[in-house]
């Protein structure tokens, strides 16, 4: 992978604690100044929570990113915006977004309130299977509040 070249991910975020509007405009602030420049963004939208039992709704956003980063990289400064931003690590230290058996299958997951959440979804066409990564994220084709912000911003002709 060569990594002058400016690559595309588009990041999906999701946040149901605290002021919910801040809490993706600062995340969004801090994946350009810390990631790369963010193009595009969706319109934030307001769901159930998935996967998990909550009296806080979500609002989720996708934001398209331009970067120079890895796709390591870039799971590695997400999941540090997530930290300064206030999540909490998970028991046995992986995201339930990103913790997989090593056959593939997905095992319960855990999930719970959360300040951000920011998963990688898409980074250019490639695909990463590993343990904690998985590129494109494996349960987004499952997730309304991820694919209809992704639709809205993943056509568009930026060069526009």
């Amino acid at each position: 992978m060569n990594n002058l070249l400016p690559h595309k991910v588009y990041l999906g975020l999701g946040t149901n604690l605290g002021d919910r509007e801040s809490n993706i405009l600062q995340a969004i602030q801090l994946i350009g100044e810390r990631v790369g420049m963010v193009l595009r963004q969706s319109s934030l939208i307001e769901t159930e929570p998935w996967g998990f039992q909550s009296p806080n709704k979500f609002l989720n956003a996708v934001i398209l990113c331009e970067t120079e980063r890895t796709p390591r990289e870039v799971l590695r400064l997400t999941q540090k915006i997530e930290r300064d931003m206030g999540r909490k690590k998970p028991i046995g230290g992986q995201s339930p977004s990103t913790t997989h058996r090593t056959d593939g299958t997905v095992p319960t997951r855990q999930y719970k309130d959360r300040p951000i959440d920011i998963d990688i979804l898409l980074y250019d066409d490639i695909t990463v299977d590993e343990p904690d990564l998985k590129i494109p994220h494996p349960l987004m084709q499952e997730r309304d509040f991820v694919m209809t912000p992704l639709n809205e911003i993943r056509h568009i002709d930026i060069s526009k």
